[in-house]
């Protein structure tokens, strides 16, 4: 996707779990566009967090977390690199631990084990020089930079249940919604 290409970002179609049969958010969003998105699963492992996913989800320092691993994929064309961390006491046993697709993703799953996401999760925005590995996965000349999003997300019942850590080469545009003071 071109950096010139308009892309509004909306987190809220992808915290809102899906009814039987629904396309995920990406292909949904995409198919909005007249594209197709698609994605990858990469791999999906029990690791130790990196800090700040350790810390948002309240692991202790020796406990692992679940994370799912994903090319997401426009028109066939790489252009993020997605990683979802789950604490294991909220993975183990079900399919975010499994490698496999889920059937409407991980939020659909989660709603169903209880943790239905808040309406407005903590994203954190910057740019970074992709690593070796992202350039070769997301076909890129060293040195280019991605934009990194990291969405931080809780439950309805104020449990942290997700980080979700990407990098991407698309352009994105914010909408801003004032709250009432």
């Amino acid at each position: 996707m071109g950096s010139n290409d308009a892309w509004i970002g909306d987190a809220q179609p992808y915290l809102t779990p899906r009814q039987a049969g629904e396309p995920d958010a990406w292909s949904m969003e995409a198919a909005a566009r007249g594209r197709r998105g698609s994605q990858q699963l990469l791999a999906v492992e029990e690791v130790d967090p990196p800090s700040l996913v350790r810390d948002f989800l309240g692991v202790g320092p020796r406990e692992k977390v679940v994370v799912r691993r994903r090319l997401i994929l426009l028109d066939d064309e790489p252009v993020e690199l997605a990683d979802s961390y789950y604490p294991a006491r909220i993975a183990h046993g079900t399919r975010l631990a499994e490698r496999r697709k889920i059937p409407g993703g991980a939020v659909t799953l989660l709603a169903e084990l209880g943790f239905t996401p808040e309406d407005e999760p903590l994203e954190d925005v910057s740019a970074a020089t992709a690593s070796p590995g992202q350039c070769t996965a997301l076909k890129l000349p060293p040195g280019t930079p991605v934009l990194v999003l990291t969405r931080f997300t809780t439950s309805t019942s104020g449990e942290p249940m997700e980080v979700s850590v990407m990098a991407m080469t698309r352009h994105l545009q914010y909408r801003q919604r004032k709250q009432a003071s």
